[in-house]
């Protein structure tokens, strides 16, 4: 892992999902969990302080140890308790049905395999759980696809994996998840970063 990788990316990613839209969109989705939250790509913790009472306990997993250290820091004024784990969303160390609510918030553009992600949450979350997102995708208009797929190659490689052209309803659907909500729109932005898909889903 470079320097970059390391130690400048991360502050980069706090400081860019800081955005006033990205904050709008956690305070839309955040406050719905309940019960034991599992949260993948908990990032530096900017999800916390939308939590609710309702939330007994939460896991928040990402895989750079920088994010997690911002993270814990967040957790000191967090309304509920708070175990970090240091791992991918494709091998999410914890048992079968475990967890009532999964939470993914700009996160499933980054993560490598998604689906195996995406198959790994449904593992995770009990029958009558619910995974809650609030993503950024692949937009409708054929103009700004293109850009998207044009400029994906670079983009993935300067914002540290993140992807602008994937389909977030189709690949939550071919993980086994059934869709119970979905918002898509343009949130206020550079139409190539800013198409968003946002709502709920419940393993078939």
């Amino acid at each position: 892992m470079s320097l970059y990788e390391k130690w400048l990316l991360p502050r980069l990613v706090d400081l860019a999902m800081r955005n006033q839209e990205a904050t709008r969109y956690r305070a839309q989705i955040v406050p719905r969990a309940h019960g034991i939250v599992l949260e993948v790509g908990v990032g530096s913790g900017l999800n916390l302080r939308f939590y609710g009472r309702q939330v007994g306990r939460a896991y928040g997993i990402d895989p750079s140890p920088e994010l997690l250290r911002m993270a814990r820091r967040q957790a000191r004024a967090a309304p509920v308790p708070v175990a970090f784990l240091a791992c991918s969303g494709e091998a999410i160390p914890l048992g079968t049905h475990s967890v009532d609510t999964i939470l993914t918030t700009f996160t499933l553009c980054t993560i490598p395999d998604p689906l195996a992600a995406l198959r790994e949450m449904r593992r995770v979350l009990k029958p009558g759980g619910e995974l809650l997102f609030a993503e950024h995708g692949l937009a409708p208009d054929p103009g700004v696809r293109r850009w998207q797929h044009r400029c994906n190659p670079l983009w993935r490689r300067i914002a540290g994996g993140c992807n602008l052209d994937r389909k977030m309803d189709e690949l939550i659907g071919a993980a086994g998840f059934h869709i119970a909500e979905l918002t898509t729109e343009y949130a206020r932005g550079p139409r190539l970063l800013s198409y968003i898909y946002a709502g709920s889903a419940r393993p078939e």
